[in-house]
């Protein structure tokens, strides 16, 4: 472990700055370089764990944005769409999945970067929004990615960053709680995965604490440039992991 000390403190960092700056989107900037030297099993837990730390020293600032009415036909979904992605891992191709999750992402976002007007939604339904939560739930219990979808979805309401963050920040915050105890009923939290953490996280706070400080000098058509760009990286790596696993 020591000898792949850097490239676990890198991938760390990277993490918590995207987790800092978006609210999201650490697992997938992590994993780029820790699905190198470690497990799937171990980095799960890991990326969960320290999205939990970032998103609880995060919250204090969201506190005007969280509205308990909007996220939670979100969150109810997403609980109910985890358990189901656990069970659709024992039967389908996850590298299907995350090629197909990956183009539609990847699609989204380069259309809204490059097109002349923002993509935005009709009115939607407390369902239809419990359904993209469930949506998100199954895609964290499939693969992990529980992140990207209402986010984007958070981008098509044409919301402030204050609304979408303080929307799907506490909804990841729920899906990780959800996911950590999986992993401790699977038997993934061993000594292993906590000597990682303890590794890591220094690296993992300083990168959130950059982040957030970036967040709070950004503009809001900067924020959704960046929200957009890094969702089209999100999907290419799935689209990547898709073809080569």
């Amino acid at each position: 472990m020591i000898e792949h000390l850097p490239l676990l403190l890198a991938g760390a960092f990277i993490g918590g700055f995207t987790l800092g700056l978006t609210g999201f989107g650490n697992g997938l900037t992590s994993y780029g370089l820790w699905l190198h030297v470690i497990s799937p099993q171990l980095a799960a837990p890991l990326v969960a764990i320290g999205s939990l730390t970032g998103h609880l020293l995060m919250f204090n600032g969201l506190r005007h944005a969280i509205l308990v009415d909007r996220i939670m036909p979100f969150i109810v979904g997403g609980i109910f769409g985890i358990p189901i992605g656990t069970w659709l891992l024992t039967i389908i191709s996850v590298p299907g999945f995350k090629l197909f999750s990956g183009l539609l992402l990847t699609s989204y976002s380069i259309l809204s970067l490059v097109g002349g007007s923002r993509l935005t939604t009709v009115k939607t339904s407390r369902w239809v929004d419990g359904l993209i939560g469930m949506a998100g739930g199954v895609c964290g219990g499939l693969a992990s990615i529980s992140g990207p979808i209402l986010t984007a979805w958070c981008g098509l309401k044409g919301w402030s960053k204050d609304e979408q963050r303080g929307t799907y920040q506490p909804y990841n915050f729920a899906m990780h709680v959800c996911a950590i105890v999986a992993f401790g009923v699977a038997g993934f939290l061993n000594k292993e995965v906590l000597l990682l953490v303890f590794y890591s996280m220094p690296a993992t706070l300083v990168g959130i604490w950059l982040g957030r400080r970036l967040y709070g000098q950004i503009d809001e058509v900067q924020f959704k440039r960046i929200i957009l760009i890094l969702l089209t990286l999100s999907g290419i790596a799935l689209v990547w992991g898709g073809l080569q696993a």
